[in-house]
């Protein structure tokens, strides 16, 4: 297939739907800034993409067609995406006049009265948001099976899971709706989707991409939950991240500059790297042989590309589990309520929520800050680890997607959560240590399904990350693979 990586060669005029449909979000710039499409023959064909396959996967929940279209029609700002179409995930990240349910019925009427500080910035590099994608009830479950909106399925086999939180998204880009989509993660929620779905997710660093102005949802108090995108293309994840990543005013994290701008990294030779590897559950759970197999064979093909590939275990404490997101929930729900003047009821809301919410109310700040004392001690940790590699490589997840209906939190919780955490001990460290992360689509198994490959960086090291994911993707290219479900086939 091969990306349109310079369109100033490519014949002018009009340009095929079909051809449309397989550029990355930086190609559909260049075509943009060349003058050779406009804004709305991209952002028709991204609505007529998304009509096309959403009917069978049920990644986007709200359309926002008629704004999308509006917008493309006007003079759009001279950013780095200028008239992309893009789609928002329905949590965190605020549309001001456009419904924000975070997938539960309690806010299922909800109209955001701002944008955030992240859609902000989205529309300053000129995306143009043409819906909401699909998302767990406040992105509290590995899963995006909402009551509210139902599950949404994965391109590759529709009877599995997408992952979660931000399946919706990761649904929309391996189908091919958009290149890119806004995703966010506080315990995986971008690497897990990105994994189940064969698409790149990379998270940031604790406090590289903007919150606000709201900072009480779940995870944002902790700094667990951290914004970006799951995508096709290495360039297109650094670039966006580019046009995002800062400080923004009340943020309580920073995270050094970037020497140089992320999408500089992408193709740029990433040296010899240490690589420390791992194929155990560093909270002694098990790991699916086809996991296993992937890391191996992913080990072999970093240590061709001139990298030192050595083992590296790591054992981490479990009382780093005992987190505080009961608490969290308990304040978002009430700050909400607040706001909206509801009354919270249980049956507004899934079993495992309300759980939460309840046990939120008994937490004491005692246990917050212990909690918190926990999350320091275990980032000294896991520093002083990677202080001996510049990368270490794991399974993403522990299995190959799941079924749907696997991780169902409303028929036995307990054993949901043994399920949840034998699934996320790689990805979960990141957010507890504030290191940045990525999944990459590497591996798929006999059944079809793909496998991610997590990549852990050292703090505010993204660029390492790139460089090396540049690598993969020229060494093991994986934009040719298409699902079962697909706008592009």
């Amino acid at each position: 297939m091969g990306f349109l990586k310079n369109p100033q060669t490519e014949r002018r005029g009009l340009i095929k739907a079909q051809e449309l449909d397989r550029l990355d979000a930086m190609a559909q710039a260049e075509l943009v800034s060349s003058k050779t499409v406009k804004p709305l023959e991209l952002v028709e064909a991204a609505i007529a993409r998304i009509e096309r396959v959403n009917p069978t996967i049920n990644a986007v929940i709200t359309p926002m067609y008629d704004i999308a279209l509006e917008v493309a029609k006007q003079e759009l700002p001279d950013g780095p995406f200028s008239g992309v179409p893009f789609l928002l995930k329905d949590l965190d990240a605020t549309y001001a006049g456009v419904r924000h349910t975070e997938g539960s019925f309690f806010m299922k009427d909800y109209v955001a009265t701002q944008d955030s500080e992240l859609v902000k910035r989205y529309k300053r590099a000129g995306l143009i948001i043409a819906g909401k994608t699909n998302t767990p009830e406040f992105g509290l479950t590995l899963t995006t099976e909402p009551f509210l909106f139902g599950a949404c399925k994965n391109p590759w086999n529709t009877d599995y899971s997408t992952g979660g939180s931000s399946g919706g998204s990761a649904a929309a880009v391996a189908s091919g709706m958009v290149p890119f989509a806004h995703a966010n993660d506080g315990g995986g929620s971008i690497r897990i989707p990105a994994s189940f779905c064969g698409v790149f997710g990379l998270k940031p660093t604790r406090g590289r991409n903007p919150y606000g102005p709201s900072f009480d949802q779940p995870g944002m108090t902790e700094g667990v939950m951290q914004e970006h995108c799951v995508s096709r293309t290495v360039r297109d994840s650094a670039a966006l991240l580019d046009a995002t990543e800062g400080r923004t005013q009340g943020a309580l994290h920073l995270v050094p500059k970037p020497e140089r701008p992320f999408i500089q990294e992408v193709g740029a030779d990433p040296g010899n790297l240490r690589i420390g590897f791992s194929v155990r559950s560093p909270l002694e759970g098990k790991v699916h042989q086809d996991c296993v197999d992937g890391v191996l064979e992913i080990a072999k093909l970093c240590e061709s590309l001139g990298h030192e590939v050595v083992e590296a275990d790591l054992k981490v404490d479990t009382k780093i589990l005992e987190g505080a997101t009961g608490s969290e929930v308990t304040r978002f729900i009430d700050r909400i309520a607040q706001e909206t003047g509801k009354i919270p009821t249980e049956d507004q809301f899934e079993p495992m929520t309300w759980e939460w919410y309840q046990a939120g109310k008994n937490k004491t700040a005692t246990d917050f800050i212990a909690h918190m004392s926990n999350a320091r001690r275990f980032q000294y940790q896991i520093e002083q680890f990677m202080s001996d590699y510049d990368v270490w490589l794991t399974p993403t997840i522990t299995r190959p997607p799941v079924p749907l209906g696997w991780l169902d939190a409303s028929k036995d919780y307990d054993e949901y959560l043994v399920r949840m955490y034998d699934l996320v001990p790689f990805v979960f460290l990141c957010n507890l240590s504030g290191l940045p992360g990525m999944s990459v689509p590497l591996i798929w198994n006999d059944e079809g399904l793909p496998i991610g490959m997590h990549f852990v960086g050292r703090f505010g090291d993204e660029a390492t990350l790139f460089r090396l994911a540049g690598q993969l993707e020229k060494a093991c290219p994986w934009a040719d693979r298409l699902p079962a479900v697909s706008a592009l086939s």
